[in-house]
């Protein structure tokens, strides 16, 4: 069970979400976070790589997700980078380093993106980007310590550009992907006010962390873990 103060935190950013728009850096005590993420169903252990094979309307897609040793420090919290990388047809069509830090309670939280589209090997965009505490921008939480069926909460926030949120659906889910099958899994919906129509559902396995997305409205991508390393 969540402490007072993680409570505190808690209600306090979604407050100041809510009522003013803006970033909530006096309810983030860098004390209360830690660069080690060992999640139950979001572990980060640096040097792991997780690759997905998936589809997309523009093909087949691959993507790796690869855990650095190298950390980045956010409204003073220092989080660890992960470097998200997504292939169409075998060229790099997306870059993203995220920054994710642990809470005291165990729960994840996004502290901000850094993304890069690509084109014929050449950047065309960032969009998408941000930074807590930059511009009204807001960490959340990615996944939570005890996840319990009907939990709604904000992953990020940033006016116009990132405003994530999550649902948990099912917490004891059973999943069979190419890398394995998998008891025990949590179920996520995803979606953001900025792209309403877009509704994702993810599935993660206890020790493993994301082993299956899949689009269920306004398309049909999907990805499914197809090997794992380092973990």
């Amino acid at each position: 069970m969540r402490s007072p103060r993680a409570w505190a935190l808690a209600i306090a950013l979604v407050a100041t979400l809510t009522v003013t728009g803006c970033s909530s850096e006096s309810a983030i005590d860098p004390a209360d976070f830690s660069a080690i993420v060992d999640n139950f169903y979001l572990p980060l252990s640096p040097g792991a790589s997780r690759v997905y094979e998936g589809s997309s309307e523009e093909g087949p897609t691959r993507v790796t997700v690869t855990v650095l040793l190298e950390t980045r420090v956010v409204l003073g919290v220092k989080c660890r980078v992960v470097l998200d990388q997504v292939f169409v047809k075998d060229k790099l069509r997306e870059s993203m380093r995220g920054w994710y830090a642990q809470d005291a309670e165990g729960n994840v939280w996004s502290f901000g993106e850094a993304i890069e589209q690509y084109k014929g090997g050449e950047v065309i965009g960032t969009a998408g980007s941000w930074e807590a505490g930059v511009e009204g921008a807001a960490p959340g939480i990615i996944m939570k310590a005890e996840p319990t069926v009907g939990d709604v909460y904000q992953q990020e926030y940033l006016a116009g550009e990132a405003g994530g949120m999550a649902e948990v659906l099912e917490v004891n889910a059973t999943v069979e992907v190419p890398y394995s099958s998998f008891r025990g899994v949590v179920k996520i919906k995803e979606w953001t006010p900025l792209d309403p129509g877009v509704i994702e559902e993810k599935y993660y396995a206890p020790g493993m962390g994301l082993v299956l997305t899949e689009q269920v409205e306004g398309g049909s991508d999907w990805e499914r873990l197809i090997d794992l390393f380092g973990l």
